[in-house]
C-alpha cells in the first residue's frame, strides 16, 4: 500500500522535468498582490526543503504537462510561485493536510485558495470556480468540477480542491502554486526536489 502510493507521487513528478526547475527562464507573468521584496538569503529553500519528511505531501496538479514560470526576479518583477502547465479543467490536488484560511478572488490572481499546514501556507492561483458568502461563511465553489471548500475546512494531502483554469492574469492553463515557511515566501521549485528525493529513495530502499 505504502510502495504504491509513492509510486503514484513519483509518476507525478517526473524526474526528467524536475532537472528543469533549477534552470527555468522567468516569463511574463508579473507577482500576485502587493508584496515586499525579499533578498536570495530570504527565499532560499535548501534549509527548509530539507531533513523534512515529505512522505505525506502530494504532487498538486493532475496531468501535468510542464513548468513555464519559475520563482524569483524577471523583468517585470518577483514572481512569487512555481507555474505548471496543466490542460484546463485538469484537477489541482492539496499539496498537505490543512486548513483553508482564504479564498477570493482578484485580478491577478484569479480565483484563488490559501490553505495552512502549519508553518506552511500554499496558494493556488487562476483556478476554475468562484468566491461567494453566505450566512456560515466565504466558500469556494466549482460546480463543474464537483468542488466545494469553505474558509475554516481541513482537507488531507491529494485531496482535489480545485481545477486548472484561466481566471486572473495568464495567457494559458495552468496552475500558479506559491509556499510561505514561517511567513516567507520560499521557491516550491526546491520543495518539489525534495520530495522527488526523498521519496524515490524510500522506494529504491525498499525490499524486492
Amino acid at each position: 500500500m505504502a510502495e504504491s502510493r509513492l509510486k503514484g507521487a513519483l509518476h507525478w513528478i517526473r524526474p526528467k522535468r524536475m532537472l528543469l526547475l533549477a534552470g527555468l527562464i522567468s516569463l511574463s507573468l508579473a507577482p500576485f498582490g502587493s508584496q515586499k521584496w525579499v533578498s536570495a538569503r530570504e527565499y532560499s529553500t535548501n534549509q527548509v526543503a530539507t531533513g523534512l519528511d515529505w512522505s505525506g505531501a502530494s504532487f498538486p496538479v493532475e496531468n501535468f504537462q510542464e513548468y513555464t514560470s519559475g520563482f524569483g526576479y524577471r523583468a517585470s518583477g518577483f514572481h512569487y510561485g512555481l507555474d505548471l502547465a496543466a490542460p484546463m479543467g485538469s484537477y489541482i490536488r492539496n499539496w498537505w493536510t490543512g486548513t483553508v484560511v482564504e479564498v477570493w478572488e482578484d485580478g491577478r490572481c484569479g480565483t484563488g485558495i490559501a490553505i495552512d499546514s502549519g508553518q506552511w501556507t500554499h496558494i493556488y492561483c487562476h483556478v476554475q470556480g468562484r468566491v461567494e458568502k453566505n450566512a456560515q461563511g466565504r466558500y469556494f465553489i466549482d460546480a463543474g468540477g464537483g468542488i466545494q471548500l469553505w474558509e475554516g475546512q481541513v482537507v488531507p494531502a491529494g485531496a482535489r480542491i480545485a481545477r486548472v483554469g484561466m481566471t486572473g492574469r495568464t495567457t494559458g492553463p495552468h496552475l500558479h502554486w506559491g509556499l510561505k515557511y514561517g511567513g516567507r515566501w520560499v521557491d516550491p521549485g526546491q520543495v518539489l526536489l525534495a520530495m522527488y528525493n526523498q521519496q524515490s529513495q524510500r522506494i529504491s530502499s525498499q525490499p524486492r
